[in-house]
């Protein structure tokens, strides 16, 4: 293997690692929120954008890039957590085209139930993957760039 080659594989194991990393979050933050919220961890993700925002609305376009959705899968989302009673749909007052999408009281408070259950269990997950050792070194890189476990 030449030089090229090396860098190729280095790129490619690193990549592996941090995919690896991902789906083990993933998968316990699925379960974690399922279980106590009934929550799957993109609904999960669509409370936790819209609780950001100033005035608690995105347009439907910063949600799908929030949840890195296509636009016709965050439509389907936000129209089944219409229909749980966590979101409300308002039309842009200065643009009739434009649609956004806003937490109701309901939708406040599953996320206030679900947000330090996500939080202790990302904690715990990465702080669990901190002691694989082929996980260690992307959980190291992220404490330095400034996220803990």
């Amino acid at each position: 293997m030449g030089i090229a080659d090396d860098a190729v594989e280095v790129r490619a194991r690193g990549w592996r690692t941090l995919a690896a990393l991902h789906a083990l979050i993933e998968a316990e933050l699925e379960r974690a929120l399922t279980e106590s919220a009934q929550l799957s961890v993109v609904e999960y993700t669509v409370l936790d954008a819209l609780s950001r925002q100033d005035g608690w609305h995105m347009r439907m376009l910063q949600l799908s890039r929030a949840t890195a959705l296509s636009a016709s899968a965050t439509t389907r989302l936000v129209t089944r957590l219409e229909d749980r009673g966590l979101l409300t749909r308002v039309l842009c007052a200065d643009d009739r085209r434009g649609i956004y999408t806003e937490l109701t009281q309901a939708g406040r408070e599953l996320y206030e139930q679900a947000h330090p259950i996500h939080d202790e269990t990302l904690e715990r997950t990465l702080s669990e993957a901190e002691e694989r050792p082929e996980l260690a070194p992307v959980v190291h890189a992220l404490q330095e760039a400034g996220i803990r476990a």
